[in-house]
């Protein structure tokens, strides 16, 4: 296995991954499907090639994309300390091998090599047990717990806000 930064030439690979875990895992993001089903290559080719203030990390065994994760360092003057964790996705076939936690451990160095940045967030929704217990073991502590943070169908669930101080 072999955890690098996307670029331009992974957004279509990056972009059936993306279309599959929004379909598999619909919890795990705040956008739909419905939303992103018609994105183009080029909205991903264009974030990778910049890739100044967000990183894209793939997780690949040669040529196939097995999870992915997205580190985003916060723009606005007074939250330049911060960086958050967003888009983590592990394929169900190769999940319980440590992708995960290659993934976030590449997150986390990047943010750590970053100038400013202080401390990493991310959100994960409360039955979600297996990430719960993921991001507890690299260090991510519980600070909120949001009610009704996402809504499918007539549904509500909650998530936890989560924050590791670097």
């Amino acid at each position: 296995m072999k955890i690098s930064q996307l670029k331009p030439d992974d957004a279509e690979n990056y972009l059936s991954l993306r279309l599959e875990a929004l379909q598999n895992s619909p919890l795990a993001f705040a956008s739909s499907y419905e939303e992103e089903k018609d994105d183009s290559l080029e909205k991903y080719r264009v974030r990778f090639a910049a890739a100044k203030n967000s990183f894209t990390y793939g997780a690949f065994e040669g040529i196939q994309l097995m999870g992915v994760t997205t580190l985003v360092r916060e723009q606005k003057m007074k939250l330049k300390h911060r960086a958050n964790i967003v888009a983590m996705y592990v394929k169900p076939q190769y999940r319980g091998n440590g992708i995960g936690k290659a993934l976030l451990d590449k997150a986390i160095w990047k943010a750590k090599n970053m100038e400013e940045i202080e401390q990493l967030y991310l959100t994960v929704v409360t039955s979600n047990e297996p990430a719960k217990k993921l991001y507890f073991s690299m260090g991510f502590e519980v600070f909120a717990e949001e009610k009704r943070a996402l809504k499918i169908d007539d549904t509500y669930y909650d998530e936890e806000w989560r924050v590791m101080i670097l």
